[in-house]
């Protein structure tokens, strides 16, 4: 087949968005100290290892795994805050979760509507748009708090099937006013759904989980990844057994591998090193948040997760100086006029703290 050819068949059968639109782009972190993705930067100690190991290899790869996953989701349950009488639904990490989120409210009578306030996580919208919504962004306010108006505001105007909220918000880190997010559920009533992204729960230590039984439109959305377990990708989602039913229609038999249910459960068996992991990241990261203030020309933002958003004079400059000393951390400058030579960086062990420290110290001289 010719080139022409070629050509001439994506034009005839992809979707124009898509052919216009952008790969989701991951660079390569070989031999650098990996700062940009909000990871966990610590293991499971050597003796879990080892037993976990053991799990694996016991594990049955030769059979689908087990529809309902029955085991995986009490765990969940039991460990994880999952109020009595709530069931949850599992996704390959929490693209997946927004995916099912999309598809089964994506409406084929009429042009349905995803909102939710920007800067956010990316997979809103591209999730939206590839299940054939419209995407309707509202600017956070300077302070990257919600423009409760504004939001009040396009919900009249919109009448979107879903809001998403990240509690806390990713890039910016922090936890937008539980009454501003309760006004907005309300809004929706019967109209909309409201999913709380909670990925950095473990690191904020609140949840809107507790508030299922009061809001049956509200629908609360975690991952494992930012816990300590970004590698077996996997995400979950809680919400009114009814509505949980129509989401389970959309999600694809066995989504969720055998590798990855067998380590989530063995991990959920030992979540409390998990959680003391989590505990030593949030000092951490009050010890960074100071470090970064005491720089000179660096604005440092309220973070309520395991990562930092900060303001520098010239973030391209710092960005590239901070590459060319293999510490690999995020410019967010072009996702939103508001994050204007904001960086991003996952707040990790003391040592690659202090190497990032030192290298953006050296960006930030003339």
């Amino acid at each position: 087949m010719t080139r022409t050819s070629i050509d001439n068949l994506i034009a005839n059968t992809i979707r124009e968005d898509v052919r216009s639109g952008h790969v989701y782009n991951v660079p390569d972190s070989s031999g650098y100290i990996k700062l940009d993705a909000m990871e966990n930067p610590y293991q499971l100690p050597e003796p879990l290892r080892a037993q976990l190991a053991q799990r694996l290899a016991d594990a049955v790869l030769n059979r689908y795994p087990l529809a309902s996953y029955a085991t995986l989701k009490e765990k969940i349950r039991a460990k994880l805050g999952v109020p009595a009488g709530y069931d949850v639904i599992l996704g390959n990490g929490s693209d997946e979760i927004i995916s099912i989120l999309c598809t089964a409210t994506a409406r084929q009578d009429k042009r349905a509507v995803v909102l939710a306030p920007i800067p956010a996580f990316v997979m809103f919208q591209r999730s939206a748009q590839f299940a054939g919504m419209d995407f309707v962004g509202v600017p956070l306010q300077a302070d990257f708090s919600l423009d409760r108006a504004a939001m009040l505001a396009a919900i009249a105007e919109y009448k979107p099937s879903l809001v998403f909220l990240a509690y806390p918000n990713n890039p910016t880190g922090n936890l937008y006013d539980e009454a501003d997010m309760v006004a907005i559920i309300e809004a929706l009533g019967d109209n909309g759904i409201a999913v709380v992204d909670e990925a950095y729960q473990p690191f904020a230590r609140t949840s809107f989980m507790d508030k299922l039984p009061q809001y049956p439109n509200l629908v609360v959305m975690r991952t494992l990844s930012k816990l300590g377990l970004a590698g077996i990708r996997l995400g979950y989602l809680a919400a009114a057994p009814a509505l949980l039913e129509q989401f389970d229609k959309v999600r694809p038999p066995y989504n969720v591998n055998v590798l990855t249910q067998v380590a989530a459960e063995f991990a959920l068996d030992h979540v409390e090193v998990l959680d003391a992991q989590a505990a030593r990241l949030n000092d951490a990261r009050e010890i960074l948040a100071a470090a970064l203030a005491a720089l000179p020309g660096v604005t440092v933002f309220p973070s309520s997760a395991n990562f930092i958003t900060f303001r520098v004079p010239d973030a391209e400059r710092s960005c590239a100086k901070l590459f060319a000393e293999r510490v690999l951390t995020k410019n967010l400058s072009k996702m939103h006029e508001l994050l204007a030579n904001c960086i991003r960086v996952t707040v990790s062990t003391p040592e690659e703290n202090s190497v990032f420290l030192n290298a953006l110290k050296a960006s930030l001289q003339a």
